[in-house]
């Protein structure tokens, strides 16, 4: 077999659980062959870059040999060579601020207080005290 649709072989070497998922994410623009945004019906050859993001997952995988019917994983892996980067260390990745459970709707004074948080430490890095005011920061420097 030389060739077969992009949908049929992502599902093949087990990179979607579906064959539905699969032709979902090409109708979407998920999935490139060769860099160019590939329909479900794309033909896929041994040698051909599959770029894809699906469940929220990029990958990015040269295609080893054509398979039409899907197969156990240990035999699925030899069908691709996996060329992914890394995901960056949990350490890089900034954790997000989460509201206690019940608290409701930020007040307009805390949307400005988290909206000064985040552009201070995106742009400068720099440690903030949420209990401070900013009038009283405001007050202290006029002082």
């Amino acid at each position: 077999m030389d060739s077969t649709r992009i949908d049929r072989w992502l599902w093949a070497v087990r990179l979607s659980k579906t064959r539905a998922d699969a032709a979902t994410a090409c109708r979407g623009g998920h999935v490139r062959v060769n860099d160019k945004p590939a329909k479900a019906s794309t033909p896929v050859r041994s040698g051909d870059t599959v770029r894809t993001r699906l469940y929220d997952i990029p990958r990015v995988v040269e295609v080893g040999r054509v398979i039409e019917k899907r197969v156990g994983a240990p035999e699925a892996v030899t069908c691709y060579v996996d060329h992914t980067p890394p995901p960056p260390p949990k350490g890089e990745i900034p954790p997000v601020p989460r509201r206690e459970r019940g608290a409701g709707r930020p007040t307009k004074r805390d949307r400005r207080r988290i909206e000064a948080f985040e552009r201070a430490s995106l742009l400068h890095g720099v440690e903030h005290d949420l209990a401070v005011e900013p009038d009283a920061v405001e007050a202290d420097l006029e002082d």
